[in-house]
């Protein structure tokens, strides 16, 4: 995979900018000031409450008014002045060999308004001894899991953990001061067993990390939603889109679901597994009638990969993961509708892609085709040759 800009990200020019805006501040004003391309964040009481991306100049306010919705700053408003209930709640992050972003991750933890009890750092079998030492340093638990894979890092740490709620950071990311708070507030029902938060992205300083926010990115709007029965049952047909439950690098758990229904699926999430345990995960709640939720005021900012081979990686990973997880979830539901999706659904959608590909040079939305496809058969080859090993 070449660095080649797609057409149609040419006349992008590269850091895109984000900006900040607060509601309440003269930027935001009848008498601000227009302001340039890039990706504008609205934010009302110290939260992001809506965004927009723009091409040329805007007036703020304007913006604001398409921007963002009066039910969103109320929700915002309404999550803020709640109490805090669960506090009872481990911090967790798996890593591997990735010293500097784990550093720059656990900087932002003596900054919540929500102590954790406990942070649990999982180093998934790291050459050499600087993620022990960044652990050290920031006065978290270090715990070393030597069997390669997510999965198998995630289950140590739920097994390490003492508390009754989990929550899970990835390594690349950075917490709002509120994030830990707000994940808990959100579980006020006993039937929610997972919570989501919003992720947007740390910066935007390359085609390759403009490409996975615009076409592969983490967040899920400015909206809560809750996942739980009618969503499974609606979905069931053409398996269940759990990808609309949020991110792996952002969510927190009763601990009790772990013993209620299993840990993470180990065949998942390494080397040609790809990506996926998190969304297996949700499906297994989601089937057996637990409410998954997504709650925008949780936020973290994710550094997505800059190189256009490193996101080419990333793609084959995340549809070889996909059609592993699919499988996996056939066989532990027997829900038809996840072979549908392997088997009609996709084979539908890459042969749409393909035939915009032929027709057009390549874009932004259609330059990893074929690591998307190979990433799918990738998956299923994975997964059938290990149908009878043990899920954890």
């Amino acid at each position: 995979m070449s660095d080649a800009i797609p057409s149609d990200m040419k006349d992008n020019v590269f850091p895109v900018p984000i900006r900040y805006l607060d509601l309440s501040s003269d930027d935001v004003g009848p008498n601000a000031p227009a302001i340039s391309a890039g990706l504008v964040v609205f934010v009302s009481a110290g939260l992001p409450v809506g965004q927009a991306y723009i091409e040329g100049s805007e007036i703020p306010n304007d913006l604001a008014a398409r921007a963002v919705l009066p039910e969103t700053i109320e929700h915002a408003r309404n999550v803020m002045q709640a109490p805090i209930r669960n506090r009872d709640v481990s911090l967790l992050i798996c890593t591997k060999d990735r010293p500097d972003e784990l550093a720059r991750c656990l900087a932002s933890i003596p900054k919540q308004s929500l102590p954790p009890v406990e942070v649990i750092v999982v180093d998934n079998a790291s050459a050499g001894d600087g993620t022990r030492r960044v652990v050290e340093a920031a006065g978290a638990t270090y715990v070393r899991e030597n069997r390669v894979g997510l999965d198998y890092a995630r289950n140590a740490a739920v097994r390490a953990a003492k508390t009754e709620f989990v929550a899970f950071a990835d390594d690349d990311v950075i917490l709002h001061e509120r994030w830990l708070e707000n994940l808990m507030k959100a579980f006020d029902r006993p039937e929610i067993g997972c919570v989501t938060g919003l992720i947007l992205p740390g910066e935007l300083s390359t085609p390759a990390q403009l490409i996975f926010e615009i076409h592969w990115g983490f967040g899920r709007g400015y909206r809560r939603q809750d996942f739980g029965p009618d969503f499974y049952r609606q979905g069931a047909p053409y398996a269940v889109p759990v990808g609309l439950i949020g991110a792996g690098a952002s969510q927190a758990f009763r601990r009790q679901v772990f013993d209620d229904i299993g840990l993470f699926d180990v065949r998942l999430d390494m080397g040609a597994a790809g990506c996926s345990g998190d969304s297996e995960f949700w499906n297994r709640l989601l089937h057996n009638g637990v409410t998954c939720r997504y709650e925008p005021t949780a936020v973290s900012w994710h550094f997505h990969r800059k190189d256009m081979k490193g996101l080419a990686k990333q793609i084959r990973q995340y549809m070889s993961g996909h059609v592993a997880a699919l499988l996996v979830q056939y066989q532990n539901t027997g829900n038809l509708g996840n072979l549908r999706r392997i088997l009609v659904s996709l084979p539908r959608h890459y042969l749409q892609k393909l035939g915009k590909w032929l027709r057009k040079e390549a874009t932004s939305d259609n330059i990893f085709l074929k690591d998307e496809i190979l990433g799918c058969l990738n998956g299923a080859w994975y997964v059938l040759r290990r149908w009878n090993t043990p899920a954890w």
